[in-house]
């Protein structure tokens, strides 16, 4: 079976392209960087240091890379049985002109085997972003066909991948925790017939997208922000803080009271997977930044995303949310000058106050009495 994963960064060699060569599957990496992709075609393979409890070498074999934006990459589409991206949310519009055209010559080629195209990025159904942008550059006869014989498959992943110093001697080794979750909608796949381990099917998979987004990226941010309130250089140093660990604590649980009430999710087993996710914050072989998690954070204050969309859910169900709008406060205190978001929300605080930048950043989402309360939070 033949996958072509595009995007062969740190994320992509260390989850989704590993678990697909540990699955036996022939494997092709298409990424812009010819120095990357030169490395993987003349060794076709190279070493993931998995850390934590057990940490181990492990060496993903038979593997090899394209250009993304070359000729080859059409062809390899064109008789592929499985896409699947670690670009970025941001990169996938990029990308579609090249999977259109592959689509568009397999087609033409009268291959009509199931093609599948899962994005594995860290945001909300970022496959059906993906297939807009794709049928947008597909003549309609084209469309047709493809919407009969290919699926997009929506998916929630989840590993840390962080990044580490250069091995030397070892320009594609990567390393990443032991953790890793990959859950994939059964329901928008063509002719899946095949058993990938790493890999769990799902009929309801925007059960398993808000959890994740409403535990680990929701303590994530507000553990950098608080962490940076305080100075505290990474994720493991601000969750080893009491004062900060029993506030993302409670931040989560917050949310988890949004989660059992939409999804019936057993509040014992949620509450072991919130206190899984503060183990993999303080793993003591992983050095992530609060600099990093916290970087973009207008995006992160966006409605659909890992701080307003938990709070929205707690205002849906009538549940306390005091300490989810606390790392809403800390979020707007995060300064970074190499962040245009960063300089963009600092800018817009300073000029409208921080209730109005805040109602601008999360689209006009919450309510006035909230946006005061964060204001009181805040104290900027």
């Amino acid at each position: 079976m033949r996958a072509i994963h595009f995007g062969a960064g740190n994320i992509g060699r260390g989850f989704i392209g590993k678990i697909l060569a540990d699955a036996g599957w022939s494997v092709t990496f298409a990424d812009v960087n010819e120095t990357l992709v030169g490395l993987i075609a003349r060794d076709g393979r190279y070493p993931v240091d998995i850390v934590g409890t057990e940490s181990r070498r492990e060496e993903v074999t038979g593997v090899t890379a394209v250009s993304s934006i070359g000729d080859d990459i059409v062809a390899l589409i064109a008789s592929a049985d499985l896409v699947t991206t670690a670009v970025g949310p941001a990169v996938l519009p990029k990308i579609a002109p090249t999977l259109a055209r592959g689509l568009e010559a397999r087609i033409a080629a009268g291959t009509h085997g199931p093609l599948n195209v899962i994005a594995c990025e860290n945001t909300i159904r970022g496959t059906t972003q993906l297939k807009e942008a794709v049928f947008a550059r597909l003549p309609a006869a084209i469309a047709t066909v493809v919407e009969m014989e290919v699926g997009f498959a929506d998916s929630a992943v989840d590993r840390i991948v962080p990044p580490a110093p250069p091995v030397e001697g070892e320009p594609l080794a990567v390393t990443v925790e032991e953790f890793s979750e990959w859950v994939v909608d059964r329901t928008q796949l063509r002719g899946w017939t095949h058993d990938i381990p790493g890999m769990e099917l799902t009929d309801n998979l925007m059960a398993f997208i808000e959890r994740k987004l409403f535990t680990l990226n929701t303590g994530h941010a507000i553990t950098a922000y608080l962490g940076f309130i305080e100075g505290l250089p990474t994720i493991r140093d601000a969750i080893e803080d009491e004062a900060i660990r029993a506030t993302v604590k409670a931040a989560m649980e917050e949310s988890g009271a949004v989660l059992i009430r939409r999804y019936g999710f057993d509040p014992v087993k949620h509450a072991a997977y919130i206190d899984k996710i503060l183990g993999r914050f303080a793993n003591p072989f992983i050095r992530d930044d609060v600099a990093r998690v916290g970087r973009e954070p207008l995006r992160k204050l966006g409605k659909g995303d890992r701080l307003i969309r938990p709070l929205l859910g707690t205002l849906e169900y009538g549940l306390p949310h005091a300490n989810l709008v606390k790392g809403i406060a800390a979020a707007l205190h995060y300064r970074n000058d190499a962040d245009p978001q960063a300089v963009e929300m600092q800018a817009a605080i300073a000029e409208f106050g921080v209730a109005a930048a805040v109602d601008r950043f999360s689209g006009n989402a919450l309510p006035a009495e909230v946006l005061a309360e964060i204001a009181a939070a805040a104290q900027i």
